[in-house]
């Protein structure tokens, strides 16, 4: 498991109501590597936030990460 797969992870177990059912994919890309995050749908709301503003948070450091590590990273939250 990656580290940024694991901090992704991490950050939202730390976020939700049912940590046990976090779960984060990553799909490499030749360019991007996609963190596809799944969490109970009662817990939706709390990974993304008001207005958007958690998840755009996590993006963030996402996009930090990416640049230490020459890497492009993106989340993107299912359903």
């Amino acid at each position: 498991m990656s580290e940024i797969r694991q901090l992704v992870e991490d950050i939202a177990k730390a976020l939700v109501d049912i940590p046990e059912q976090v779960s984060v994919r990553e799909v490499e890309g030749e360019q991007v590597t996609v963190l596809e995050l799944r969490v109970a749908p009662t817990d939706l709301g709390k990974v993304i936030g008001k207005q958007g503003r958690t998840a755009r948070s996590v993006r963030t450091l996402l996009g930090a990460a990416g640049m230490k590590l020459h890497r492009r990273f993106t989340l993107e939250i299912l359903e």
